[in-house]
């Protein structure tokens, strides 16, 4: 999952940044209106975390821009603007929440998970032959067996569960998995391919995950 972060404070979007990549996000961070427009259109982001009080145009004016461009992307607005009248304020401009500062990370986690869920009307539990995951508990079972999986393999996953008999390519692992900074040179995608298929394949007589040489990768049955 690939979330865009508006915060023209350095120090909070750094702790935005820290804990969500800690939690299996790709994150992105800009300072401005302008640049979280233009990342906005160019990349598919899952979520937009943004700040209202943001330098040259207001978060609540990109937010308008942005839905007048079709972005459909979910936004959180992130403030220190609490009354009821900024609530209304950001949701009329086309926001999807609204997060009071300071607040609890959990709350912020909790957030993420509800809006996504929502827009992309995604099952809680994805499953593929006899592997289940369970992303609200963020556990992986196969056949009956808890996988222990770090939090970048279970992103990894995810991403190749929620396009179960595609191909997905390494561009696209990348940009949903990874960041805007990921080096495309790296041998880093191939390295958790493998992290990944010793723990849901290794002991398993089907194997689901496979290589498609010169393409990328799918996970399926057979």
């Amino acid at each position: 999952m690939r979330i865009l972060v508006v915060e023209d404070q350095k120090k909070t979007s750094q702790f935005i940044r820290k804990g969500l990549v800690e939690h299996g996000y790709a994150v992105d961070v800009v300072q401005d209106g302008p640049e979280a427009e233009s990342q906005a259109q160019v990349h598919d982001y899952d979520l937009i975390i943004l700040d209202v009080m943001l330098p040259g145009q207001d978060g609540l004016q990109v937010c308008r821009n942005l839905r007048r461009m079709k972005v459909h992307t979910p936004i959180l607005i992130l403030t220190a603007l609490s009354s009821t009248e900024d609530k209304v304020k950001g949701l009329d401009s086309g926001a999807d929440d609204y997060l009071g500062k300071p607040f609890e990370f959990a709350e912020l986690l909790a957030r993420i998970r509800a809006l996504v869920r929502r827009h992309q009307s995604a099952r809680p539990r994805l499953k593929i032959a006899d592997l289940e995951l369970d992303t609200a508990a963020r556990k992986a079972v196969r056949g009956g067996r808890e996988i222990t999986l770090t939090a970048k393999e279970f992103a990894l996953l995810e991403y190749l569960m929620q396009n179960a008999g595609k191909v997905v390519t390494r561009t696209a692992i990348s940009e949903h998995v990874w960041d805007i900074h990921f080096d495309n040179e790296s041998n880093v995608i191939d390295v958790y391919i493998n992290f990944l298929r010793k723990k849901i394949d290794q002991g398993f007589k089907t194997k689901l995950l496979h290589t498609v040489v010169g393409t990328g990768y799918v996970l399926k049955e057979g």
